[in-house]
This record gives C-alpha cells, structure tokens and sequence, in this order.
C-alpha cells in the first residue's frame, strides 16, 4: 500500500485492532440474521509525511450508505459550537447576503442553518441520503454527491463558487485527500476562506503520557482512513493562517486558510509544529499508545474495558452505555464486549434506536429506557 497523500510506500506499523465492520452499519433485527461483512482494521505511518492512515479495504460508498445514522444536530454541544463558529466568521470576514457559504459535508444542516438564519446564501454538499434529507426538511439546499475536484469544477462552472468552505471532521474519512483539497480551490471565489478541522496525529501523540491512566481509541474506526500531522495539513492548505485548539472534539484542528498564499504545487510546512516531533519521538509515542490501547482487549486483564463490564455488572446488577457512537463501536468490537457485558446502549438519535450496534449486536434503546431503570451507566 501507498500513501494516500505523497505516494510513498507504507511500511510503519502503527496500530492493528484486529477486524470490525463499518463503524457506523447499525443492523436492524432482520440483519441479524444475515452475514455481516468486517474488514481488517490495521493503522501504518508514512514515514515521508507522516501521515497516519487505515489500509483501504472499502470504498467509500460501502461506508457512507444512504440510511447513514450518524445526525450531527442530536449534540447540544456541537450546535452550540456551529453557531458560535458562524457569528464570528460572519463578523471576520464581512458575511452579507451578498456572499456565499459551503459547507462540506454539511450532514443534517446543523451549521448551515445558522448561516441561513443570519441571511447569508448557502447549500451543503453531502453524499448521504437520509442526512441531506433532513437538511432539505430545514429549507437547506444541498448537492447530494461526494465532493472533489470533479464536482467542485460543475459548481465554479454553473457560479456557485463560496466565499467560505466548511468541512468539519469529514477530511480523516477521505480516500483521496488530495482529490478532496484540490476541490476547495476549485470551488473558491477569489476572496475565498476554506476551514477544515480533522483530528491530528501530533496532538494524540501529546496525549501518550496520560493514556496509562485513561485507555482511548478516539482516532480510529472502521470509517476514519487517516489522522493527519501538521506538516501534511500544511501541504494541503498551502498557506495556514491560524491554527488555535478547540475543545469540542478532542484532538482537533481548524485551520483557516485563505486562496492565494503559494503556488500552486508548492509545499510549505509550519516549522514551529513540524519539527517538534522528531521521527524517533513519534516512534517511541506511537508505541506507548499501542501498548496502552492492547491493555483494553484481554479479558482477564483489570484494565480491560469487558473486565470493567462485567465487575460493574457484579456490583450494580446492570451496566448500561450512553452514545451509540461510531469509535464506541469501534472499542467494544476490539474489547470483545458482547451484550452479556453490555445488554444495550442509549442513544437519543431516532436513527439508532430499535437498531443493533455493528459487529457487537448490542440493541439501541432510548433514553426513556434508562430512566425507566435504575442504571449505572457508563461512557
């Protein structure tokens, strides 16, 4: 396999979680019953860009299926941020209804409509039927394809160019990223700004010292192909403004960058973020996560999650999980935890609930089944 950004052969391990099935496959009752499709869910590092990514296995459309559940506006905290992050670009950058907004990957419309609340034209390109569907549900236009060059070269060629691109946590799940980046510029007017946040490979690795008390696999599921540095981030945007951290999702990164800046082929790196991990560092980093990640799979060890589960379960009677979320998924598959351990999972998002959990077939029940019970629940 090669990288997915410069091209240059995979040979760094990085993480093997063994296999899973699309993180975010929920099964109905009827699918149980039917064979499920896992695929090797095996991490490498380039050791040219540094570029920590999944081997290819699936195509995009086996992963993004048109009755995707994932619908962004069900986390207060996520709308809370879209419509903080829409007042201050609309005040930045001088927004009016003479501009034009874009959001990649606009799912459900949870940032969008508050760029149309504020009366600045906008529309969302997403290639999942039921998100788009409830993003038309709010007046939202949308273009229901996956985005590139190709795509981004229809909208400059029909006037629909932005004067801002959004594509928020959508970059790590792309198969060709260059193809994806290329589009921004395609699809820019001249005074265009593009904003991507995507999670990072540098701020996991900082995180390496804390993972002996606090197990994650938050940068990998079966849907998320890479976990980026800055110094391929900085080759992609050719020319970043502003990097400044952002604690609504751990981990991440939203960097602005504006058109123009270098030319076109140009590679330019942020000397202050790409040089403070030395390929040794990374090494020795990587490796401490891994090591601490494999701690959560044996049964018999105490800081398995599945031993977690079934001494709370001793202790409480039932042991009950909130979010039916994709890297949850991802974790109780590599932890073998089965519905013996976990007997369902609440989520608040209708899309979830009377479904089954990918590869683990725990039910997803709602949130008036754990108010219903007296639970101790766990995240």
């Amino acid at each position: 396999m090669k990288c997915r950004h410069c091209g240059s052969p995979l040979q760094l391990p990085f993480l093997d979680l063994g296999s899973a099935p699309p993180s975010n496959a929920y099964l109905s009752e009827a699918a149980l019953r039917a064979p499920e499709t896992w695929f090797p869910l095996r991490v490498l590092v380039c050791e040219t860009c540094w570029l920590v990514q999944t081997e290819d296995h699936a195509g995009r459309e086996a992963l993004f299926t048109d009755d995707y559940a994932y619908f962004s506006s069900f986390s207060s905290s996520w709308l809370a941020h879209a419509q903080a992050y829409v007042e201050a670009m609309r005040e930045r950058l001088g927004l009016t209804a003479a501009s034009r907004v874009v959001e990649v990957a606009s799912n459900d419309g949870y940032l969008l409509q508050y760029v149309q609340a504020a009366g600045i034209p906008c529309y969302g390109v997403e290639p999942t039927a039921s998100t788009a569907a409830a993003a038309r549900a709010k007046g939202i236009a949308v273009v229901e394809r996956f985005f590139g060059v190709a795509l981004a070269d229809e909208l400059a060629a029909a006037d629909r160019q932005a004067d801002l691109i959004a594509a928020n946590n959508v970059l790590a799940h792309v198969p060709d990223i260059n193809d994806f980046v290329g589009g921004f510029t395609r699809c820019s007017s001249p005074r265009a700004w593009r904003r991507s946040s995507f999670r990072t490979c540098c701020a996991w690795c900082r995180a390496a010292s804390s993972t002996r008390r606090t197990t994650s696999t938050t940068p990998t599921c079966r849907s998320r192909r890479c976990s980026a540095s800055l110094r391929p981030t900085a080759w992609w945007c050719s020319t970043c403004r502003s990097c400044p951290r952002t604690a609504v999702v751990c981990g991440c990164l939203p960097p602005r960058c504006r058109r123009g800046g270098a030319p076109a082929g140009t590679r330019t790196a942020l000397p202050a973020c790409s040089n403070c991990w030395p390929p040794r560092q990374r090494r020795a980093c990587w490796a401490q996560v891994f090591t601490a990640i494999s701690r959560s799979r044996p049964y018999g060890s105490s800081a398995s999650c599945s031993h977690f589960c079934s001494s709370r379960s001793a202790q409480a009677g039932t042991v009950g999980a909130y979010g039916a979320a994709a890297k949850g998924n991802t974790l109780l598959n590599f932890a073998g935890v089965r519905p013996d351990l976990l007997p369902y999972v609440v989520d608040k998002n209708p899309a979830k609930q009377g479904q089954y959990l990918p590869g683990s077939h725990i039910p997803v029940v709602s949130e008036a089944h754990l108010r219903a019970h007296d639970v101790q629940t766990t995240c």
